[in-house]
């Protein structure tokens, strides 16, 4: 964190511990958020990501540190000014669209009119729906039209996407990238990685209570996976693997090269004859980066 990221930021967070007897779930996070972005926050299961965002949202209070909300320690309006999208959320179900978001309106002062949020998280032909009669995919849209209905400049979204299936996943990732180009504030938590890549300006990833690795998408990969995967069968190899000229390592019926410079890679496997048709070439990504950072395990 830069001290001119500090200085311009709408959310900057300072040496945050949140402690449960002599057990720190957050043990001295830091980070400086600037107006305007999609910030992420990543982390593996337990890693202390939610219980991050729960002390800053003033859901749960901090054991030490400081949350400062545009340079000034957050007020106790602090709720207010905020949007927060819940993973889970209690609705009531016998409300239309309309009247939900009609009803949370009720709790502010501020108000986004509901034709404006209706056309923002493409609700316009759910209006009149009974909340416990739409799909998955409308609700999350749902729930994000009620976390701004304040009109807020900083959101939080908790897992926004779980559950949902590829072509609503990506129909809510526009609705961010919307949310995000009207100047919002976006503070995201997510489980894909995909969806941190493709939404996040920065991110950081949490393990074990702290902030492991911080940057943009681009800047951790070149920092903690540099290079490109080249994967080739060796059914389909013209000569033995080390007549190819390259480096390489065997993983079961296919041979794994890695290289610093996948034109050069390619010339020399196009020089030796090798059929291409059936090559497989990963670039490094930010699952990449978590995985090469936070270990393969699954954790419960």
């Amino acid at each position: 964190m830069t001290p001119s990221s500090a200085m311009n930021a709408i959310l900057e967070v300072r040496g945050l511990v949140k402690a449960y007897g002599d057990t720190r779930a957050v043990d001295g996070v830091g980070f400086a958020i600037r107006p305007g972005i999609c910030f992420g926050l990543l982390g593996p299961n337990g890693a202390g990501k939610t219980t991050t965002i729960e002390v800053i949202e003033d859901i749960l209070p901090e054991t030490a540190g400081e949350i400062l909300y545009r340079g000034r320690p957050r007020s106790s309006t602090f709720k207010m000014q905020i949007g927060i999208q819940f993973q889970h959320t209690t609705l009531l179900d016998f409300l239309t669209v309309r009247e939900m978001l009609a009803t949370f309106q009720a709790f502010y002062n501020i108000r986004s009119g509901i034709e404006k949020l209706s056309a923002l998280c493409r609700l316009e032909e759910i209006l009149e729906q009974y909340a416990d009669r739409i799909s998955g995919g409308q609700k999350q849209r749902m729930l994000l039209a009620l976390a701004l209905v304040n009109d807020p400049e900083l959101v939080f979204l908790d897992e926004p996407s779980t559950g949902l299936d590829p072509q609503a996943r990506r129909n809510l990732w526009d609705i961010v990238l919307d949310i995000k180009g009207r100047g919002k504030t976006v503070v995201l938590t997510t489980h894909y990685m995909e969806e941190a890549q493709h939404l996040c300006d920065e991110v950081a990833i949490m393990d074990h209570g702290r902030i492991i690795a911080q940057g943009s998408p681009d800047e951790l990969i070149r920092r903690h996976c540099r290079g490109t995967t080249v994967v080739l069968p060796r059914s389909g190899l013209p000569c033995p693997p080390d007549r190819l000229g390259v480096q390489w390592r065997a993983a079961g019926d296919t041979i794994v090269v890695e290289t610093e410079d996948i034109n050069a890679c390619l010339k020399t496997l196009m020089a030796r004859a090798v059929d291409l048709n059936d090559v497989i070439i990963h670039s490094p990504n930010l699952e990449d980066v978590f995985l090469k950072l936070t270990g393969r395990n699954l954790r419960d």
